[in-house]
């Protein structure tokens, strides 16, 4: 009898220690091997274990700011940038008198490995890229991609199993709903304010863009917001992202009592695009359009008083294709109604080219619903592919070789094949160097290399090893 519950307590105990040894395989070293992916939505979904509920006090129900700020400060980062003057120089004494100027705002981690959403204004132009943690920790960051039309960025640290902030949904949302606003205004670090929804797409006029495709949908907050919070995280009392603020309404620079956020709904969609294809793929129905208010109503005898008003219908547009016609008033896209040029903007854009909306209007008295195939603005439906250029300003590039990746214990980096006179020459690189990391940034692969060098201007630091292990620091004029 004992040794058959010895034998019984040996065989659960071998079980638990597989489990456990099986549960730490499959965590620290599949992970290290997961595939590549295009949605962040996606990956959240993947790594929601990682939130746990706190039961641990209680509040009013709605009133409940302590759990929200506990689960989200840790998922908001500093973001400070530097503004070279364009010249470079490997001189420490040099470059002391030529201090170059500094900004900062926020920035929201979006997934465990290190991507970060924040304002296109936070980080345009910007020399040099610095995240700072809620733990202080630091990392230089890399341009995935920006979109100046929705005021968007995405950037990315070398980093694991960080603290995310989870997407919420902006659609529910309504004016009088209490949210939180977390960022580092003033440099102040993890700052949270407290206010509620004042109104929804909201239109203030301070995005343009060169082709006139400015998405200016904003949330209405009275949550304090000042310089510094641009970037930073707009969430619900449950502590998901409904919101990255951008704006204040004010005649001082400073808040004067409204602030402005870009709802997830949107983030959401440009994260994805600039995740996969390092620009924003704009699905288009190729009108121009205005507001319908009691005096336009009055003015065309129309039918309503609310709604989208087709000034001019593009030949070969998707809407043309559709029958949509100009002085159609446009009053829901996919059955939600759109009362605003800013709410038809924002339900538009939140797809790409190829896409099928249902789009519902009223001609005269009577309400027509069509299908439409949205374009982009070369007026088709191909989305733009990401180009990846081997040959660049003289010089010739490729993934660097596993072998000697593994020779020099390197994760990663892009290896100069071929050299000719240019940039690259002039600044003392030799073939076969492999470059590792570009102003502090590591250079994992050749897609990497040219999506950074998109956002370069000026002196830019490489760093990097030869294939006999002599390491090499060069100062490229760019």
């Amino acid at each position: 009898m004992k040794r058959t519950i010895i034998l019984t307590l040996l065989i659960l105990l071998v079980a638990v220690t597989g489990g456990i040894v099986g549960s730490w395989y499959t965590v620290h070293y599949l992970d290290s091997l997961s595939t590549p992916y295009s949605s962040i939505e996606d990956r959240q979904r993947m790594r929601l274990t990682n939130f746990e509920s706190d039961t641990a006090y209680r509040v009013p129900a709605g009133m409940d700011f302590l759990a929200a700020s506990k689960k989200v400060v840790s998922g908001v980062v500093h973001i400070r940038t530097t503004y070279g003057s364009g010249a470079f120089s490997l001189n420490p004494l040099e470059m002391y008198h030529k201090m170059p100027a500094r900004s900062s705002g926020s920035g929201v981690i979006i997934s465990d490995d290190g991507y970060i959403v924040t304002n296109n204004h936070v980080i345009e132009d910007a020399t040099n890229v610095e995240v700072v943690m809620n733990d202080n920790q630091r990392y230089y960051a890399r341009i995935v991609g920006t979109d100046p039309s929705t005021d968007l960025a995405l950037l990315k640290i070398k980093a694991k199993e960080l603290p995310f902030i989870r997407y919420g949904n902006s659609d529910g949302i309504g004016p009088g709903e209490w949210v939180l606003a977390i960022g580092n205004p003033f440099d102040l670090n993890s700052t949270v304010t407290a206010g509620i929804v004042s109104a929804k797409a909201r239109n203030i006029g301070i995005l343009r863009d060169r082709n006139n495709l400015q998405v200016e949908s904003f949330i209405q907050t009275d949550a304090a917001v000042n310089p510094g919070n641009s970037g930073g995280a707009l969430v619900n009392l449950k502590g998901e992202l409904i919101g990255i603020n951008t704006a204040i309404a004010t005649a001082t620079g400073q808040y004067s009592g409204y602030s402005f956020a870009i709802p997830v709904s949107l983030v959401k969609k440009v994260m994805d695009d600039l995740l996969e294809y390092g620009k924003v793929q704009r699905g288009l129905l190729g009108i121009q359009i205005s507001d319908v208010d009691a005096n336009v109503s009055d003015r065309l005898s129309l039918k309503v008083n609310r709604g989208v008003l087709v000034n001019r219908v593009s030949r070969g547009g998707a809407a043309e294709e559709s029958g949509i016609q100009q002085g159609d008033v446009i009053t829901a896209i996919d059955a939600h109604p759109v009362n605003t040029v800013s709410e038809l903007q924002e339900w538009v854009a939140r797809n790409r080219p190829g896409k099928e909306i249902s789009v519902t209007y009223m001609r005269g008295i009577e309400n027509h619903t069509v299908r439409a195939r949205l374009k982009n603005s070369d007026g088709n439906e191909a989305l733009m592919e990401p180009e990846i250029k081997n040959e660049i300003n003289g010089a010739y590039f490729e993934d660097a070789a596993y072998t000697d990746l593994l020779n020099l214990k390197l994760e990663g980096g892009v290896q100069l094949k071929e050299l000719k006179e240019g940039k690259w020459q002039a600044a003392g690189l030799r073939e076969g160097f492999i470059i590792t990391y570009m102003d502090k940034v590591p250079v994992d692969n050749l897609a990497a290399l040219n999506r950074m060098l998109e956002y370069k201007k000026g002196g830019v630091l490489i760093e990097g090893y030869y294939p006999t292990r002599e390491k090499g620091t060069y100062g490229v004029e760019w």
